[in-house]
Formats: C-alpha cells, sequence, structure tokens
C-alpha cells in the first residue's frame, strides 16, 4: 500500500446516478505517484463514468475527490487540469491538421494562457515550446515532430495524444482505453511508454486488454456494475473467485 505522501488522487464513497440508474456506486481508490492503478470490466461496468467523474467531466451525486491534497469535488474540469491532471479519452482528440509538435505546443499553451498578450505570435513564447518539445522527448516523437498529425498511425496518434497530456505538465493522467485498436507491436510501444511514464506520475488506466493490464499494472481495481468487487496487485485479483466467476472467466471463455 502507497503511503500518504505518495498519494495524488484520492476518490472516496464515490456515486453518481443518472435518473433511477446507478452507474458508479460507493467506490473509493487511491492513485500513488510512481504506480500505475488499472480499472477493469466488462462494458457497463461504470469505468467511464468513474473516470469522468474524476476528470471533473461530470460531477458526483456523492462522494470525495482529492487531488494533490485538494479537495476538487466541485471543481471543474479545467480547474483540475490546472492543478495537475491530465487525461485521454477512448476517441482520438488530436488537432489532424497540425504538425506533432502544433498539438503539443497547442496544449501546453492552454497552461500559459495570456489574454492580455493577443498581439504576440503564439511561437514565441518560449515556455510552451519547451514544454512541447520535452513532452515529445519524453514519449518518443521527437522523430517525427514535424510530420501532419492526421497522417500518423493509430499507435502514433494513441501516443501523440498521451504527449499532449504531458505537454500540460500534469501529475495525474488518467487513460481510457489507450490500447484500442493497436496491433502487437503498438501495444508493446505503448506498454514501454506507460511503465517509462511512471516516474514522477500517477497514472489511471481503463483498459480492455487484459494480458497487457496484469503485465504493466502495479494495482488492479475491478468493477462489476458499478460497483468494485475486488481492489489489490494482479497476483492477488487474478487469484480471486468473485473476479474469475465475473469476469476473467468470462473473457477467457
Amino acid at each position: 500500500m502507497a503511503d500518504a505522501a505518495s498519494l495524488l488522487l484520492r476518490a472516496r464513497s464515490v456515486t453518481r446516478r443518472f435518473g433511477g440508474l446507478t452507474a458508479v456506486s460507493d467506490v473509493s481508490l487511491d492513485l500513488a505517484e510512481g504506480e500505475i492503478h488499472a480499472v477493469i470490466g466488462t462494458n457497463g461496468a461504470g469505468k467511464s463514468t468513474l473516470i469522468n467523474v474524476l476528470s471533473g467531466e461530470i460531477g458526483t451525486t456523492s462522494g470525495t475527490v482529492e487531488l494533490l491534497g485538494n479537495d476538487v469535488t466541485k471543481r471543474s474540469q479545467p480547474a483540475r487540469a490546472h492543478l495537475g491532471l491530465g487525461r485521454s479519452y477512448q476517441r482520438t482528440t488530436i488537432f489532424p491538421r497540425f504538425t506533432v509538435f502544433e498539438n503539443c505546443r497547442l496544449t501546453a499553451q492552454a497552461t500559459r494562457q495570456r489574454p492580455w498578450n493577443w498581439w504576440t505570435a503564439a511561437a514565441t513564447c518560449k515556455a510552451s515550446t519547451a514544454m512541447a518539445r520535452e513532452a515529445l522527448d519524453r514519449t518518443g516523437l521527437t522523430a517525427i515532430a514535424d510530420r501532419t498529425a492526421g497522417l500518423l498511425s493509430h499507435g502514433e496518434k494513441r501516443q501523440l495524444e498521451i504527449a499532449m497530456c504531458i505537454a500540460t505538465r500534469p501529475r495525474v493522467l488518467l487513460l481510457d482505453e489507450p490500447l484500442a485498436g493497436m496491433g502487437a507491436e503498438e501495444t508493446e510501444r505503448m506498454l514501454g511508454l506507460l511503465s517509462g511514464l511512471k516516474a514522477g506520475h500517477a497514472i489511471l488506466l481503463v483498459e480492455h486488454d487484459m494480458d497487457a493490464v496484469f503485465r504493466v499494472s502495479d494495482r488492479i481495481t475491478v468493477m462489476v456494475n458499478g460497483t468494485v468487487i475486488a481492489s489489490d496487485v494482479p497476483v492477488a485479483v487474478r487469484a480471486d473467485p468473485e473476479v474469475q466467476l465475473a469476469y476473467l472467466g468470462e473473457a477467457n471463455g
């Protein structure tokens, strides 16, 4: 179990209802620096709703969310981003007509807005340029920085999305199915990237690729019908009879 000083995000008894439907029910979890915490479950388990609540995209019905020691339960998604939270989505959200570098610079600029200096060209902002270059280097995309983003392979586009998150210099990363649609080689590259990003970050990974999840995760939380049925290290989760019956058994059947 991580010590309190390393905990960057904490959810306590989080519940989200949509009318009579309870999508997430009394969920608690911790994200610690230097760890990848995966959330798994079948379709409809509540994974995407949970990540939307943690990011601030939707609010909680009850429960609390803390980010870097701050209660952000009532704070907006932009406010959480400014505090140090970055997220990716299931669908690609890049700017296809811009270069790889320009995509990263745009997101870096969002953290250093200068509305009083609107007449200055964005390209002259040394800080956002440095943040973009750093993100490309960290994610292994420097060699294709000048390539048009829309021409990248699927795997490269997913890498770029993570680079765009890194360009804002977050402490917490919420990644929604970053391996979706990838072949074996692209998956290996992404797993290497995620492992490399553990240093300095707490990572929440929502993913359906079970082989990848058990290889890369330090901790796994299993959801069924909006509730948590197990949360432990991978070897313990794999051996849990309830998990085998509700999820792993179905996945391997």
